[in-house]
């Protein structure tokens, strides 16, 4: 039977992720290291896919390949500030620095777990909006090829009104929620 557990994390908690987050927003100043934050994060992720983890620390590790995937998604046009604030958040999992060092058999990747379960909750909204314009792009793919239509013809037009519609709903939701000054912790 599963139990539930509540960890609550204290400001001081929060700001030693958040040292991570600073970190990585000097690191990633050049395309280079950006591109190698990126890689090094997927990496993470196709381990924890290949050993043998704890579930809840696998689960919340695999959630991070759709952070991954909004980055990487040519269609769904993040902006660079947007794209680079992800970086900055995946750098945790790529600084030899964290808290609980990785290669520690059974809690190495625990706060790991910990602090992906916060950037996923701090980057819900961006999660749902991208899983929304996914599952629209799948469904008007399906809808024209049932109709005989090429998927490709027209592609930029349908899909810019949809991306548009989402990316302002997105961000407008992340000024509400934060006050306006973006995402909750620091990430832009």
């Amino acid at each position: 039977m599963p139990v539930d557990i509540t960890i609550t994390l204290s400001d001081d908690d929060l700001d030693r992720f958040q040292d991570s987050i600073d970190k990585g927003k000097l690191a990633i100043n050049d395309a280079e290291t950006a591109a190698q934050v990126e890689e090094t994060a997927f990496a993470l992720i196709e381990k924890a896919r290949e050993i043998d983890l704890p579930q809840f620390i696998s689960d919340r590790l695999l959630k991070l390949q759709i952070l991954i995937n909004m980055i990487r998604d040519d269609e769904w046009k993040l902006s660079d500030e947007e794209c680079n604030s992800i970086r900055c958040a995946l750098y945790y999992f790529v600084d030899p620095e964290d808290i609980i060092p990785d290669h520690i058999p059974g809690i190495g990747f625990l706060d790991d777990a910990m602090y992906a379960e916060i950037v996923i909750q701090e980057l819900a909204t961006e999660i749902r909006m991208y899983q929304e314009f996914c599952q629209f792009r799948i469904g008007e793919e399906n809808r024209r090829r049932n109709h005989g239509l090429d998927t490709q013809v027209g592609r930029e037009d349908w899909i810019a009104e949809k991306r548009a519609l989402l990316h302002a709903r997105m961000r407008e939701r992340r000024k509400l929620r934060s006050g306006g000054r973006g995402w909750r912790m620091s990430l832009i």
